[in-house]
């Protein structure tokens, strides 16, 4: 082991001994909140504090601060008004303080370290290589502390924590990717660490992260080309860091609402007559359903937005048709433009809006998957957002809902397809574009369809991306599963856990699996049935829930049998009556970035059990979800956190967190726990979202300990405008106190220019060990009527309440009529 540590230094001496690193500090000039540090060789670090806790780091070897294009990621770094900032000139370093930190850049050799405001040191360069220069490359070097651990870095495959990993950055085609594979369609470089702050390095060249994996003592970041800034934020836990990431990248857009229930796709999903046979068949089945998917093959041409012929013979008549039974559709875009036979090539190859080839500066004659040779649309022209818009508004105008924006590498275009690099956009090379290049495309098709669609909701669910999606588009986490033996596709489907969470740590709150995975031919449906059904069971538990497979392979529930099917329609159901819990959640991620989907490590900083679960999840702050992801497992071994944890499934078994304890977990079942002290909005089952307007909303409330209370805000407004924006909504405070001789609830309204309903009743479903003496609404004495006889519907009024002996459940009725109402239920 010394022998190898000796011959690691010698070698690591002889590769340091060709780099250049920053010297020393010899003065400074600042204006406004930007402090620039001058060193004697002539390169220059700027500090900009953009806030008392968000600092950007900009280093240039020349001195110049030169950017060959503005940030596509930031787009507000004005945090806070800092005024002028004061800079101490110490003899051996220049300090700048915040109410929050302590900025130290160290004179000889330049450092910079970050301290809180305690003086405990949370961020160091490693001695005198925070800055190394390699070329046009710049590699930052960071002390690593024994315990520290990362998280992040968005949509990545393996464990949630990267220490001890190496992550690249460059947006991949990677159908059927490994449990391990890197990089993969996403590229967001934000992480965060253990020690209370993260990092957003704003380069869009190929970077890379070593997480300690060249040595214990530091870790590094690094880019080959380009600017080389970034974003230091310190926050008091992983949840404040992430919001402030938020802020400077910018707040997820809202998903229609309908965006929220259950999508049914195929590869070969291509033709009106199947669309139709398979949308009657889900509501004949009685499986809830709003979106069907059309792949790419609904175009007549690649990518000209018009019905294939002899596919489509009333398109218009079609989605009328299913909008008429409460189904979407959603078509699939590309970002290019077949050479064979297509008008739509020759208009846009005069006009000038295709990327062109370096080497004759033509246009780049791009190998397609299908369609064949294409031009790649260049969505940094300015001009090209206009024209693209008409085209994309056809399928619109005829009732499509939304697009999923696929293929946008562009596809095929990996680390080893060099050939790409001579792609020449109108904004830089390809090497610097090409992480944003389905960014830019998800901006165009987001503004086009603002502007020619005012007020309303876009869907828009893409593949490749880079920070700040968010603003934009919602995310699938591509082609997963395993294409040479479907049936082996557990681990993949397991990953998909961990892939997800980290997604959502990259601004991503609204993703979805591919339900089924996308690969592999299913030869074998009784076979596959289990993984099916598993899969089916974690992915209503994705903000979006897509069942997606290759080619003709079928993968609606039925497919698979009865008992998978009754076991799917059972999650499908579920994640329905979930929607005004999720739908809350959904305002909360736009506000404030969070994710949807959490990992335990987020929710649990200080537990260190919850930093090494990979294969569960938090679903908002109260529901806790291990799905079971292994074949046969039927007993799932269920890590709780701190605190009481309660069945969800049953209602009243409860779990002492702290420990992994066994879960009986059968194939109809999910193991869902809801955490103690906390109330579950719910709706009954819909076919689709919303299909009754006047629906009674259940509150299952899980009763904290005594002189303890329990609460949660249901969001509504009107789900498919941009009213949200303007702040066009309705709150519902639900407060439930214990106190030794009763339950007090208060439910407190706030309507705010929109009502949900006018006729509908609130159903109080509260978890407690005995029969109450008596229930009081506003000082009034309620209705008991026996278990058979409480009915829920909105044209039962009145107040009422009964005891559920079996569930060990009060129930109370009462009617919202959007006043505050008190409840009080008499223990004995």
């Amino acid at each position: 082991m010394r022998i190898n540590q000796k011959l690691f230094l010698f070698i690591a001496g002889l590769f340091f001994s060709s780099l250049v690193f920053a010297g020393e500090v010899v003065s400074f000039t600042k204006r406004a909140n930007e402090v620039v540090f001058n060193c004697k060789d002539g390169s220059k670090l700027s500090l900009t504090i953009n806030s008392n806790s968000v600092v950007k780091v900009w280093f240039d070897h020349s001195g110049k601060f030169f950017r060959q294009n503005p940030s596509f990621a930031v787009v507000n770094d004005k945090l806070e008004n800092m005024g002028d900032i004061s800079v101490n000139d110490e003899p051996s370093a220049y300090e700048i303080f915040t109410s929050k930190l302590r900025i130290r850049v160290n004179k000889n050799p330049m450092q910079l370290q970050i301290f809180d405001k305690w003086q405990k040191l949370i961020y160091s360069d490693y001695t005198d290589k925070g800055n190394v220069v390699n070329g046009k490359g710049i590699k930052a070097y960071k002390n690593l502390r024994n315990d520290e651990q990362f998280f992040g870095l968005g949509e990545k495959t393996g464990t949630l924590n990267r220490r001890g990993k190496n992550y690249k950055m460059w947006n991949s085609d990677k159908p059927c990717y490994s449990t391990t594979e890197d990089p993969i369609a996403k590229s967001i470089p934000f992480f965060m660490s253990s020690y209370n702050y993260g990092i957003f390095l704003d380069n869009t060249y190929k970077t890379e992260f070593k997480f300690g994996t060249e040595s214990e003592d530091y870790y590094s970041f690094e880019a080959p080309d380009g600017a080389f800034v970034y974003y230091f934020i310190f926050g008091k836990d992983y949840k404040d860091i992430q919001k402030q990431y938020t802020t400077l990248t910018g707040q997820p857009i809202m998903p229609p609402k309908w965006a929220l229930g259950f999508a049914q796709s195929r590869g070969l999903y291509t033709k009106e007559s199947q669309a139709l046979e398979i949308a009657a068949e889900f509501r004949k089945r009685k499986i809830p359903i709003d979106i069907i998917y059309q792949d790419i093959g609904w175009t007549q041409n690649l990518q000209d937005f018009e019905w294939r012929k002899g596919h489509y013979t009333d398109p218009k008549g079609m989605l009328k048709k299913l909008r008429s039974t409460g189904i979407r559709m959603i078509v699939s875009q590309d970002p290019v433009i077949s050479k064979k036979d297509n008008q739509q090539y020759l208009e846009a190859n005069k006009l000038g809006y295709f990327v062109k080839d370096a080497r004759t500066d033509k246009t780049y004659d791009m190998p397609w998957p299908w369609g064949g040779n294409c031009g790649v649309v260049d969505f940094t022209i300015p001009a090209v957002a206009d024209w693209w818009g008409q085209y994309q508004q056809k399928p619109l105008n005829d009732g499509v809902s939304g697009f999923w924006t696929d293929m946008g590498e562009p596809a095929w275009s990996n680390e080893e397809d060099t050939d790409r690099l001579n792609m020449k956009h109108h904004l830089g090379m390809h090497s610097e574009i090409h992480n944003v290049f389905g960014l830019t495309w998800d901006k165009v098709v987001k503004e086009q369809f603002d502007k020619r669609n005012p007020n309303k909701r876009i869907f828009q669910m893409t593949r490749s991306a880079y920070a700040g999606l968010q603003r934009y588009t919602f995310g699938w986490t591509n082609d997963s599963g395993n294409g040479n033996d479907v049936l082996d596709g557990w681990s993949q489907m397991e990953n998909q856990v961990a892939v997800g969470i980290s997604a959502g740590l990259g601004g991503i709150p609204f993703w979805t699996t591919d339900i089924s995975g996308y690969c592999g031919d299913i030869t074998d449906y009784p076979a596959m049935a289990e993984l099916y059904t598993r899969w089916m069971q974690f992915g209503v538990f994705c903000p979006l829930s897509r069942a997606h497979h290759e080619g003709d392979n079928a993968v609606e529930p039925w497919q698979f049998g009865a008992v998978a099917e009754k076991n799917s329609r059972s999650a499908i159901e579920l994640k329905y009556q979930l929607f005004p819990y999720l739908y809350t959640y959904s305002r909360k991620a736009h506000d404030t970035g969070l994710p949807i989907t959490r990992g335990l490590f987020m929710e649990y900083p200080k537990d260190p059990e919850a930093s090494k679960i990979d294969n569960q999840f938090m679903f908002g702050e109260e529901i806790l979800v291990a799905p079971v992801l292994r074949k046969g497992e039927r007993v799932k071994r269920v890590y709780f956190p701190e605190g009481e944890w309660i069945d969800f499934n049953d209602k009243k078994t409860e779990y002492l967190g702290g420990e992994k304890l066994p879960y009986k977990a059968p194939l109809n079942t999910i193991p869902i726990f809801v955490k103690k002290g906390s109330i579950i909005p719910m709706m009954p089952v819909m076919q689709y979202i919303h299909e009754k307007k006047d629906y009674p909303v259940t509150f299952h409330i899980f009763p904290n300990y005594e002189d303890e209370k329990a609460s949660f805000t249901l969001y509504e407004d009107e789900g498919e405008n941009q009213d949200y924006l303007k702040d066009i909504y309705s709150l519902t405070n639900i407060v439930c106190t214990t106190l030794s001789h009763a339950y007090i609830i208060e439910i407190r309204p706030q309507d705010k220019g929109f009502n949900q309903s006018d006729n509908r009743n609130f159903i109080l479903s509260l978890l407690a060990e005995a029969r109450p003496k008596s229930v009081l609404i506003d000082g009034k004495d309620a209705d008991f009527v026996p278990l058979e006889s409480f009915g829920t519907e909105n044209h039962l009024r009145g107040n009422q309440w009964s005891w559920d002996d079996k569930g060990n459940k009060i129930l109370v009725k009462t009617q919202d009529l959007r006043k505050n109402i008190n409840i009080k239920i008499n223990k004995n």
